[in-house]
């Protein structure tokens, strides 16, 4: 019983080792893995998208200003997805509440799936919403939602913040 113990504790510690809480999220440093389960069955990888610029954004249909900037941020990720765009959507949505995640999704230029879970691995656990981060091309955390005093998307910050991480190549 006690040897079973020690294995348990033992796996946990490892766990606990990785980057798991908000706060341990370092700016230029790489960003936490992520894969979104997309309402469509597809898994896309944050770390299978190294090369493009990647905003992971965290979003529900209850949410009055994620309502806002969903169709800014998908009316700019539109635009440059030729430049090496990828947003990726996840919804804090209920698995019940789907039906209400596709309808909003259907209106977007970028994928969505529901997160499962308020924890979000290396981003911690998602307590608002809107909240979103940027990776660089090369998966380097560049914008850290938490941080972000205003955190809806706007077209002028999507300019401010994205636009020059775009006209950058590898």
């Amino acid at each position: 019983m006690r040897r079973g113990l020690v294995i348990g504790l033992s796996g946990v510690t490892g766990f606990t080792a990785l980057p798991t809480r908000a706060n341990q999220l370092k700016l230029g440093e790489l960003a936490p893995p992520l894969t979104l389960h997309t309402v469509d069955g597809r898994l896309i990888s944050t770390r299978g998208l190294i090369g493009n610029v990647v905003v992971v954004t965290f979003w529900a249909t209850w949410c009055a200003p994620c309502l806002d900037e969903l169709p800014v941020l998908s009316s700019y990720a539109a635009r440059h997805a030729g430049d090496g765009l990828q947003v990726l959507g996840f919804s804090l949505d209920a698995s019940e509440d789907i039906a209400k995640v596709n309808a909003a999704a259907a209106a977007l230029s970028f994928p969505v799936g529901l997160l499962g879970s308020p924890w979000a691995g290396g981003y911690g656990r998602i307590w608002r919403c809107p909240v979103s981060f940027v990776i660089d091309r090369s998966g380097r955390l560049v914008d850290n939602g938490w941080d972000d005093a205003q955190p809806a998307w706007t077209e002028a910050r999507l300019e401010e913040l994205l636009t020059p991480l775009l006209a950058r190549r590898s």
